[in-house]
């Protein structure tokens, strides 16, 4: 009886394709890969392989670096990539932050147009918690008004961003009170879906930004910027330049914060941490 024959290995990158998208990814968005990330990008690119009809994981690469298909697949490689981990009121303390210090502090100091900037923003989850929280303190505030800009270097999250409708589940971190006034369910419950309320969609703008450039076009200082669980994703020469381009667009005594998991240790920076990962421009 004859063996039987050995199914064929699974589809793989060589080792000198694996090391040429590593330096492309790490080059364009700064997200390091390291070797271990190899089998979870060899599956995010078979998406992509079966789009732009390569047969193989070499073949794709082939197609990137010697068949000039580079220019046209960057954004969706990159998009392939990406990692978007978020939900609303995602590290609480820092909202709380705002609630209770940095909009009471802004208030007081006579500024009428509050301006914020969600620098990963991801599906939205983020800014529009913000949204929530600032429009909270406009109501009982008053005489302020606000504007958040939004970017992100994943098209497909800012896409999603935009429309802000999201699986009802992702709202259980909003409160009742909030959801009442800020979140619409579908019409047809068996959508399982809801949407963030037209004002405060109104008061996001969207645009497509990758912080490795070395210039950000966001349009003035900004009072609050939030670039939380990205600088996780890069090397320390990158975060010190990415941090520094934030810096720059903070007006001073604006608030710049980072996700409980980073720190500023080691780079010269123009903030003073005044709470856990939240530090202010002199």
């Amino acid at each position: 009886m004859e063996a039987a024959l050995a199914a064929p290995p699974p589809d793989q990158l060589s080792s000198k394709n694996f090391n040429r998208l590593a330096e492309l990814i790490q080059s364009y968005s700064g997200i390091k890969m390291p070797g271990n990330k190899r089998t979870m990008l060899e599956g995010r690119l078979r998406r992509r392989m079966r789009v732009t009809g390569v047969p193989t994981l070499n073949g794709y690469c082939d197609y990137l670096f010697e068949e000039g298909g580079l220019d046209t697949e960057i954004v969706h490689l990159i998009d392939a990539v990406t990692t978007n981990k978020t939900e609303f009121f995602r590290e609480p303390a820092h909202f709380k932050f705002l609630q209770e210090r940095a909009l009471p502090e802004l208030a007081r100091s006579g500024r009428r147009t509050i301006k914020a900037w969600s620098a990963a923003c991801s599906i939205g989850a983020e800014p529009y918690t913000l949204a929530m929280v600032l429009e909270e303190h406009v109501r009982q505030a008053g005489r302020q008004d606000y504007s958040i800009l939004c970017t992100d270097l994943c098209t497909q999250v800012l896409a999603q961003a935009v429309a802000g409708v999201y699986a009802e589940p992702m709202i259980e971190p909003v409160s009742p009170d909030l959801r009442r006034r800020y979140v619409m369910r579908a019409k047809d419950p068996r959508r399982g879906e809801v949407r963030i309320v037209p004002h405060l969609r109104s008061k996001l703008s969207f645009a497509r930004l990758n912080l490795m450039d070395e210039a950000y076009p966001v349009g003035g200082e900004m009072d609050l910027i939030f670039c939380r669980n990205i600088l996780i994703y890069f090397d320390k020469q990158t975060q010190s330049k990415v941090l520094k381009r934030l810096c720059a667009h903070l007006r001073p005594g604006g608030h710049l914060f980072l996700g409980h998991s980073e720190s500023i240790v080691g780079i010269d920076l123009p903030v003073t941490q005044i709470a856990n990962t939240v530090f202010q421009k002199g």
